[in-house]
C-alpha cells in the first residue's frame, strides 16, 4: 500500500499515473506556519475585529468559512490609488532564527515520507490587493489606474518574494498551500486577458521560484469558477488548483490537462457544509463526483481552503465517503 504522500504523487501524473486508491483530501498535506504568518495579528472566529499586519481591518464571524476585511470608508487602507505607497507599509518578513525555531521544530516532526510539508500562505496577491483598496476599487482600478496596479502589484510581489526565500532557508518544504481567490461560483473576477497581464506575472516569478529551490508540489486555493484561468495555471507552474467548484467542468478539465494539473475539489461547501448536514446527503454529493472522474488526475475534497469544515463533523464525514468511493470505485 502506497504511503499518503506516494499516493498522491501517483494521482498527480494523470492517467500515466497508479494511485491505490482516492488520494482523500487534504491526507496528505501538513501545513506549516511561520513567524511572519504568527505576526499577522488575525481575529478569532466569533471574536473582535483586529487590524492585520497590512494595516487591514479584518473581522471573523461564526458561520462563515474564513475572516474578511472591513471595507467602510473609515476602514479602507488605499484611500488614493495614485497615492497608495502613503498608505501602505509592507510588514517584515526578517526574524531571527530564535523566532523560526518552534516552526521549524514543528516541521521537521513531519514525516516526509507520509506527508506534504506545505507552508501555509495567505491572502495572495490578488486577494492583498483588494483587501488593501475593496474588491470593487480593486477591481474598477485596473481598468482606470493600471499603471498605478502594476506597481502595487510589483509591491506584493516583491513581499511575497522576500517571504519566500525565508520560508526555503528555514523550513525547506517541498510544497507550498497558496490562498487566492480569482473568481464567484459562476465567474472569473477578471477577464482572462486583464488576468494574463496583472496576475500572470506575479505567480510566475513566486511558484517559479519556489520551483528553482526544489519545491515538489503547489497546490493553490481558489474556491471558485476558474476554468478559463487553467492555462495560466499551467504557465505559472501551479501543481494542483484546490477549490475547484462543480461550476467548472471538471471531468473535461482532467481529460484535457492530464497530467499538466491536479484538480482538487468537487464537493462544493455549500452543498454539504451546513447545519442540517446528513451522512446520506453528503454520500451522494462524493460518490457522485468520484464516479464521474475517478482517481487519476483528480483529488476529491470540499471546496473549503482546509482540513476543516464549519460545521462539526462535514469534513470527517466527507472522508469517510471518500473512503467508501475507493472501495467501490478504485480497482
Amino acid at each position: 500500500m502506497l504511503t499518503k504522500k506516494q499516493n498522491m504523487i501517483e494521482v498527480m501524473k494523470g492517467s500515466a499515473g497508479n494511485p491505490d486508491r482516492f488520494c482523500n483530501s487534504y491526507e496528505a498535506v501538513q501545513l506549516a506556519y511561520t513567524p511572519v504568518m504568527m505576526a499577522g495579528n488575525f481575529p478569532r472566529k466569533g471574536g473582535p475585529d483586529t487590524v492585520n499586519s497590512w494595516g487591514v481591518t479584518m473581522s471573523y464571524p461564526e458561520n462563515v468559512p474564513g475572516m474578511f476585511p472591513v471595507h467602510d470608508a473609515e476602514h479602507i487602507v488605499i484611500k488614493d490609488i495614485e497615492h497608495f505607497r502613503d498608505y501602505v507599509n509592507p510588514p517584515t518578513v526578517m526574524f531571527p532564527e530564535e523566532a523560526w525555531a518552534p516552526f521549524v521544530n514543528m516541521a521537521n516532526a513531519i514525516d516526509r515520507n507520509e506527508y506534504f510539508v506545505a507552508p501555509f500562505m495567505a491572502p495572495g496577491i490578488f486577494e492583498q490587493s483588494h483587501y488593501l483598496l475593496s474588491i470593487s476599487e480593486a477591481l474598477v482600478a485596473l481598468y482606470e489606474y493600471p499603471d498605478e496596479m502594476h506597481d502595487l502589484y510589483k509591491m506584493l510581489t516583491d513581499w511575497e518574494l522576500a517571504y519566500a526565500e525565508q520560508i526555503m532557508k528555514y523550513l525547506k518544504p517541498d510544497a507550498i498551500f497558496h490562498h487566492d481567490d480569482w473568481g464567484s461560483q459562476k465567474s472569473t473576477f477578471m477577464s482572462p486577458d486583464m488576468f494574463e497581464e496583472f496576475i500572470l506575472p506575479c505567480y510566475q516569478q513566486v511558484y517559479g521560484y519556489f520551483k528553482e529551490q526544489g519545491v515538489q508540489c503547489i497546490i493553490h486555493h481558489s474556491d471558485s469558477y476558474a476554468e478559463t484561468l487553467v492555462d495560466y495555471m499551467v504557465d505559472m507552474k501551479m501543481d494542483v488548483w484546490q477549490g475547484v467548484m462543480t461550476t467548472n467542468d471538471i471531468p473535461g478539465l482532467v481529460k484535457k490537462y492530464d497530467g499538466k494539473l491536479t484538480f482538487m475539489g468537487g464537493i462544493d461547501n455549500g452543498k454539504v457544509d451546513k447545519g442540517d448536514w446528513t451522512q446520506e446527503e453528503i454520500h451522494k454529493y462524493v460518490f457522485d463526483i468520484c464516479e464521474k472522474v475517478g482517481p487519476k488526475g483528480f483529488i476529491p475534497c470540499t471546496t473549503m481552503g482546509g482540513a476543516e469544515s464549519i460545521y462539526p463533523g462535514v469534513y470527517e464525514a466527507v472522508m469517510a465517503e471518500i473512503d467508501k468511493a475507493s472501495k467501490e470505485f478504485v480497482k
